[in-house]
């Protein structure tokens, strides 16, 4: 199982609850979120993609994602973008889907997230990772947007209005 957490930017976070929903972007079928659930908010990501060079089952030694270090900015928009085709040399678009939770604020009703318009990220070049590089961190700098869905329910509407700031979970849900 794969954790991220990602460093959220608190100011933003509290104006999530009273901002306009937002669409959902346009993107490949295989990046869409489920069927029903709904986008709670909209993120800008800016930070780095943390690699680490092991030794792998076969000894071969790679770049290994050991996870992403970044600051969440709230987007306030209320249509998604025109999503265009993910750039070369910047890490894949995602759709991620969360498997616990901690904590009660808004995070807590995350279902899926989708990670898209990555720019950067990619790992150090290959033949840079060797046993003389072993346990050697790589920070690639890398941003995103991060589309975050909550299932739907009659109490959704009625529960965004009620966070309070002192309410709201600053960690995000462990993903897949």
């Amino acid at each position: 199982m794969f954790r991220t957490y990602l460093a959220v930017v608190g100011a933003g976070v509290l104006l999530a609850a009273q901002m306009p929903r937002p669409t959902r972007p346009e993107v490949p079928k295989s990046l869409q979120a489920p069927a029903g659930e709904e986008v709670l908010l909209v993120a800008h990501a800016k930070g780095t993609q943390i690699y680490k060079c092991k030794a792998g089952a076969d000894q071969k030694f790679t770049w290994a994602l050991k996870g992403p270090e970044a600051e969440l900015k709230m987007v306030a928009k209320e249509d998604a973008p025109k999503v265009e085709a993910p750039k070369p040399g910047a890490i894949p678009w995602l759709l991620l889907k969360a498997v616990s939770h901690t904590g009660e604020g808004i995070f807590s009703r995350v279902t899926s997230i989708q990670r898209i318009h990555t720019e950067g990220g990619l790992p150090p070049e290959a033949n840079s990772c060797d046993a003389s590089a072993r346990d050697t961190e790589s920070n690639s700098a890398y941003s995103a947007d991060y589309y975050f869905y909550e299932a739907p329910t009659p109490k959704n509407a009625a529960y965004r209005k009620s966070q309070k700031p002192h309410t709201l979970n600053r960690h995000p849900p462990t993903l897949a």
